[in-house]
């Protein structure tokens, strides 16, 4: 049975399950967790709490991404 996350406003469907917990979402999305804000449901997510937060089906999840430049 598929899962699904919204996340930054687009809904992701995972068919082999969801990833447990946001460090696992950042992995499967290529995402290094250094260079990242992440918010769950309006909630901010400190980066020290990334592997302890647990993922549900239906979360709305904001990523977002810091790039340098100038």
């Amino acid at each position: 049975m598929s899962e699904i996350l919204k996340i930054n406003g687009q809904e992701k469907t995972f068919e082999e399950g969801l990833p447990a917990t946001l460090s696992e979402l950042l992995e499967n999305l290529k995402i290094d967790a250094a260079t990242v804000v992440a918010e769950i449901d309006g909630q901010i997510v400190e980066r020290k709490d990334f592997a302890q937060t647990n993922l549900t089906a239906g979360q709305s999840i904001e990523l977002i991404r810091f790039v340098g430049g100038g």
